[in-house]
């Protein structure tokens, strides 16, 4: 229903194409997003309502041996996901809520198409998804109620399109959070917390996560004519694409393990 609000409220504005999943595997997801940004020129909105199995998800350029307790992740058998854009390193599970968008440097007049202009602009739109719940702020590079933060977020520039892309803790099992590392490079605002004080779920501020999902269409369709997608049809011939987004293999964190090990031996010697 939202989307058809939203279609008939944004006519001759520029098309942004939704494709809405649940429970779809974050590394299937991160390969389509990559496949649409860098093989059609369109706009899309990616909804993933929740993903399985637990799967901590890292920026292009993170340090898994800084962000990942790697022997309690290989104990356990955690898929780890190096994706395409660059941001931090989270864990994502069912209590998941993930947005996406990926837009043509010319789609919204004005932008400029620069990380912090980039995030600028979804903050505005989240103020309007968040309005008549909690106390929205865009805290440098994250979604916070107040002080504590519930979404998390990564981007990636290409020469004429961008990908700006979140996710939502509607909920979170603590015990996952032991799997990650609490950062070198923290965010002032964390003020050394630990997680379960930096962190906060969307349950206990919204009814719903269908209230949450429409209301960004909804937002969207101040600046976009929204039209639901399924994106295999627009893909169906497009089978050479090779995505970077990888997952690591158990050999990948068993070597850093050895790297570690080794460096501490060279200390030691001298």
């Amino acid at each position: 229903m939202a989307a058809g609000v939203a279609g008939a409220r944004g006519a001759g504005r520029p098309l942004m194409r939704l494709v809405t999943m649940s429970g779809v595997p974050v590394l299937r997801q991160l390969h389509l997003e990559e496949r649409l940004l860098r093989r059609t020129g369109d706009n899309w909105c990616i909804i993933n309502d929740g993903t399985a199995p637990a799967t901590i998800v890292m920026g292009v350029s993170g340090r898994v041996s800084e962000l990942v307790e790697i022997e309690p992740v290989l104990r356990d058998k955690v898929p780890v996901v190096r994706r395409f854009s660059g941001g931090g390193t989270v864990i994502v599970d069912q209590g998941t809520v993930f947005a996406t968008f990926i837009c043509s440097k010319t789609a919204i007049p004005g932008l400029q198409p620069f990380p912090r202009d980039i995030m600028s602009w979804t903050g505005q739109l989240y103020e309007k998804v968040f309005e008549d719940f909690g106390e929205f702020h865009l805290r440098e590079n994250d979604y916070a109620f107040s002080h504590r933060k519930f979404g998390g977020n990564a981007q990636s520039i290409t020469r004429d399109r961008w990908v700006h892309h979140t996710s939502f803790l509607w909920d979170y099992d603590m015990k996952n959070m032991d799997y990650l590392k609490i950062p070198k490079r923290a965010p002032d605002y964390r003020l050394a917390r630990n997680h379960t004080d930096f962190l906060c779920r969307m349950k206990e501020y919204m009814p719903s996560r269908s209230v949450f999902t429409e209301g960004i269409i909804s937002a969207l369709g101040d600046h976009f004519t929204v039209e639901p997608t399924e994106p295999e049809a627009m893909l169906s011939d497009d089978t050479g694409f090779k995505p970077s987004t990888k997952l690591l293999s158990s050999q990948d964190l068993e070597g850093v393990i050895a790297s570690k090990e080794s460096h501490k031996v060279q200390e030691v010697e001298a």
